[in-house]
């Protein structure tokens, strides 16, 4: 075998003529999926459950080798797409008519904030980052969590945000980048602080090292009492 040879490296044993057949099979797979994305009637990715990603996947991996490979024919990823069309058609009536079907495909909407504070057990047992919709809330202008009454991440990975009025908003924990969030462990001065993993608000007085009586972590942030600038 000859090293750098740009005949083997560009083309192996396929001819130049070739590509004009992969661009006619990208075009096939990408009218499949694209079919795919009408009937189910989503217009982003963010609005899909878990079973839609993977049926997707699944559609994308056939249309995948499709596109590149020439000893895979057109007509059974065809078969593939009207199976996976008739499968989804068939769970999407299934959890129509059964809510442990659909809880099981899809997953339920968990709470992660309540009353201005992490809902500390659903985090925990759901394998949750806080990072995460730590990021999201900030998308929403929130800078503090007693700017939010309630917040529930959805099934499709959104969070739909329900907001304290002005008038109402608690100290909280600060949602800002760490680079912009002071921790102690022993506080320097007497005020209200926000445990840094859990949100738990309580009083503490200057110098005074305590673990968060809800998580056990030591470490504190000033709480914030920002309100929300819309």
């Amino acid at each position: 075998m000859k090293a750098f040879d740009l005949q083997r490296m560009a083309f192996d044993k396929f001819p130049p003529e070739f590509l004009g057949e992969v661009a006619l099979r990208s075009l096939f797979t990408f009218v499949l999926v694209f079919l795919f994305l009408k009937i189910t009637g989503r217009r982003g990715v963010r609005q899909m459950s878990l079973f839609e990603v993977l049926i997707i996947l699944t559609l994308g991996s056939a249309a995948g080798d499709v596109a590149f490979y020439d000893d895979v024919p057109l007509v059974p990823v065809f078969a593939v797409f009207v199976t996976l069309s008739l499968l989804y058609r068939l769970v999407m009536w299934l959890m129509a008519k059964s809510e442990k079907v659909q809880d099981l495909l899809e997953g339920k909407a968990v709470v992660i904030v309540t009353d201005g504070q992490l809902a500390w057990e659903n985090v925990r047992q759901g394998n949750l980052t806080e990072l995460d919709f730590f990021m999201e809330l900030r998308l929403s202008s929130v800078e503090q969590l007693g700017q939010v009454r309630l917040a529930i991440m959805e099934t499709d990975g959104q969070i739909s945000v329900f907001y304290y009025a002005d008038d109402d908003v608690k100290p909280g924990l600060c949602i800002l980048p760490d680079s912009l969030m002071q921790r102690f462990k022993a506080v320097p001065e007497p005020g209200e602080y926000a445990c840094t993993q859990c949100s738990h608000v309580i009083r503490l007085q200057a110098g005074e090292r305590q673990k968060c009586p809800r998580c056990a972590n030591p470490a504190w942030s000033k709480a914030s009492r920002a309100k929300r600038i819309a």
